[in-house]
């Protein structure tokens, strides 16, 4: 791992935490400008520290078959886990109902483009090409991916909805797993960014 990357790991986790903070616990309104403006931070931090992870952002169409195909298996995992849980858990409708509750009032083609254009990309930079290409590599491959899924879990945890902790594990655990196996973070910046317009802004899983 670089030297400014092991400066800066731990610490941008702490940065991480605290930015989810304040956007799931504290009130006031711009959630997903609070996002956002949290998800650049960190992917800027993380491109200042430099990593082999952002030389191959070619987005080719194989980068970009496989984003949009891995998107739309893991809208139907989420549309199906969503079912299940709603049988199971009496409460799972209400806190689902409360994730997309949050931006609510927030114009729908803006909250597209900003997951399509900003947030999307920006985590994908930071969770997977700098924190789990640096926890893989200090830890190895599996025992990386699965802290780095804690870590992206863990975050999530802040917001005190079940619901979006269980889908942030899911959806951290899948990402990272892809990473593990392709190398390829403009997959996973195809894949994040389409799945995450498209579940919020175009057709939610309610």
């Amino acid at each position: 791992m670089s030297e400014p990357g092991q400066r800066l790991l731990w610490p941008t986790v702490g940065l991480a935490f605290a930015l989810w903070f304040v956007t799931f616990s504290l009130p006031g309104s711009g959630f997903w400008i609070k996002i956002s403006l949290s998800a650049v931070l960190l992917a800027a931090l993380a491109l200042r520290a430099g990593t082999a992870a952002y030389n191959r952002l070619t987005f080719d169409a194989t980068a970009v078959f496989q984003g949009l195909l891995c998107a739309a298996v893991l809208y139907g995992i989420f549309w199906l886990g969503n079912e299940i849980s709603s049988m199971i858990f009496p409460f799972a409708p209400q806190q689902v109902g409360a994730i997309y509750a949050r931006g609510s009032g927030f114009p729908l083609p803006v909250v597209f483009l900003l997951l399509l254009f900003v947030t999307g990309p920006c985590e994908e930079i930071y969770w997977r090409g700098f924190l789990q290409r640096n926890l893989m590599l200090r830890h190895g491959e599996t025992k990386g991916w699965l802290l780095a899924t804690a870590i992206y879990a863990g975050v999530h945890i802040l917001s005190f909805n079940l619901m979006l902790f269980g889908a942030a594990t899911v959806g951290g655990a899948f990402w990272g797993l892809l990473y593990m196996k392709l190398k390829r973070l403009d997959t996973l910046i195809v894949c994040h960014s389409v799945w995450s317009a498209f579940i919020f802004a175009v057709v939610p899983v309610t």
